[in-house]
């Protein structure tokens, strides 16, 4: 799946020399990390280019899996159910069988019907319907 993340120039503030930006959904400032980076071009490609509206989106959400408390990075929810899972991460890490599992697992506890994986320069994205999954060639529209 080839995603061409519209030009976007984050807002940027240096503190305690750590450098944060805005994120446009939780509307607050936060570290400015890599991961980040991809985190808030998938944010601004969702409501810019796709148009999904921003009170579906939920950024960080925490889920319990198992034992364990786990953070997913966005989740689009419609119709009050989670419908679109995307699990960020920074731009030299690659997409392994192991970031797959790691979705798969948070897949388990949101069951959407849509799973991407995403470095920002490599996505992947699953669709999930009746217990088959499918690679996705392009995101599906919100409408």
């Amino acid at each position: 799946m080839n995603i061409l993340f519209p030009p976007y120039e984050p807002r940027l503030q240096k503190e305690d020399n750590q450098l944060f930006t805005w994120c446009l959904i939780r509307k607050k400032w936060v570290l400015f990390t890599k991961e980040e980076w991809v985190r808030q071009n998938w944010l601004n490609y969702l409501l810019q280019e796709l148009k999904y509206p921003s009170s579906m989106i939920a950024v960080e959400r925490g889920i319990q899996l198992g034992e364990l408390k786990k953070r997913v990075d966005i989740l689009v929810f419609k119709n009050s159910m989670p419908w679109l899972l995307i699990e960020c991460k920074e731009q030299d890490v690659p997409l392994t069988e192991k970031t797959v599992q790691q979705i798969l697992g948070y897949q388990t506890v949101l069951q959407t019907g849509y799973l991407i994986i995403s470095n920002g320069n490599e996505s992947r994205g699953f669709e999930i319907k009746s217990a088959a999954i499918s690679e996705m060639v392009s995101i599906p529209p919100y409408a």
